[in-house]
């Protein structure tokens, strides 16, 4: 079985929600969480499967019909249509770490594993600008008007700034930071907190306008903290960031507490990342803080606890 084809998970840094008002937004990649996919040849005639491990499906595929029901399928016919390439006889084992419906960009890094290993699997190359736009059309059918963050974020393995309806801005990193990400084990249903704040802002816009207005001042803040390299410096950003998504009622007890835990366990800054109402928290840390900061939110409760560094 050859090498793995492999993809990242992804955070919102800051500016959730307010992105949806025009708002800017930093996403930066999860390095340390991937979505794996392994080629495995078979005999002639054998035909052309997906072997999705943590479901234990084992998916036929063709080029015959386009089975928009299945994401993965899908996925797998496109780049075959891109590349006008034939189904090869393999199986291509796909893996991942990134937990699902957590706003880690499950869906994004699955597909941009298995849509590199089908290239490589009929002895083709990919270049990421073909793969990201073929990655976010497979978004749009599957969550229909995403923004193009988590593809870009995913694809390139790169932070971005973004504002919508603008073309997305690669971030450099001037200084290395660390994070360390708090999965609260509760689904989070993005189109529902985002549904909730619209009612919010038409039930009250010279309320709520302020708040919106204010993170995305806040994004802007950090985008020149991330480039010019004083990290430390993001951690009030991040902790006035939840007090604003906490005001737009998006946050949840289970978010409330594991937060709390990491800036007991000495983290230097908190927030939701994502849409809220469950998934995950992350938190600014040094970087010898952070083995103390990932197992205090394990015994707190936390489903999973990861450690990543934004470079």
């Amino acid at each position: 079985m050859n090498n793995p084809y492999s993809a990242p998970a992804k955070v919102i840094l800051f500016g959730e929600h307010a992105a949806v008002y025009g708002k800017p937004a930093i996403a930066v990649p999860v390095s340390s969480l991937r979505a794996s996919a392994f080629i495995q040849p078979e005999g002639r005639g054998k035909g052309f499967h997906i072997e999705a491990v943590d479901l234990a499906q084992i998916l036929p595929v063709t080029v015959d019909s386009d089975l928009m029901d299945n994401a993965l399928i899908y996925t797998a016919q496109q780049v075959l249509k891109t590349l006008n390439a034939t189904p090869p006889d393999a199986t291509i084992k796909l893996t991942s770490q990134i937990p699902m419906a957590s706003g880690l960009g499950s869906g994004a890094g699955v597909s941009t594993a298995l849509a590199r290993a089908v290239a490589g699997a009929v002895g083709k190359h990919l270049d990421d600008d073909t793969l990201n736009r073929l990655i976010f059309d497979i978004e749009k059918l599957y969550h229909g008007t995403p923004s193009g963050i988590d593809n870009t974020v995913i694809v390139y393995e790169r932070p971005v700034y973004f504002i919508k309806g603008m073309p997305l801005q690669p971030l450099t990193i001037g200084t290395p930071f660390t994070l360390v990400i708090g999965d609260t084990g509760e689904a989070g249903i993005t189109r529902v907190a985002v549904g909730d704040v619209r009612k919010l802002y038409d039930a009250n816009p010279a309320q709520i306008s302020p708040i919106l207005d204010e993170i995305g001042d806040i994004s802007m803040r950090a985008k020149i903290i991330i480039e010019t390299g004083n990290p430390d410096d993001l951690a009030i950003l991040m902790t006035r960031n939840h007090e604003l998504l906490r005001r737009l009622t998006v946050s949840a007890d289970s978010l409330e507490k594991l937060i709390d835990v990491a800036m007991r366990a000495g983290a230097l800054g908190a927030k939701l990342s994502g849409g809220g109402r469950g998934g995950n928290m992350i938190a600014l840390v040094h970087p010898q803080q952070a083995p103390i900061v990932q197992e205090a939110l394990l015994r707190a409760g936390a489903k999973n606890a990861f450690v990543t560094t934004v470079r």
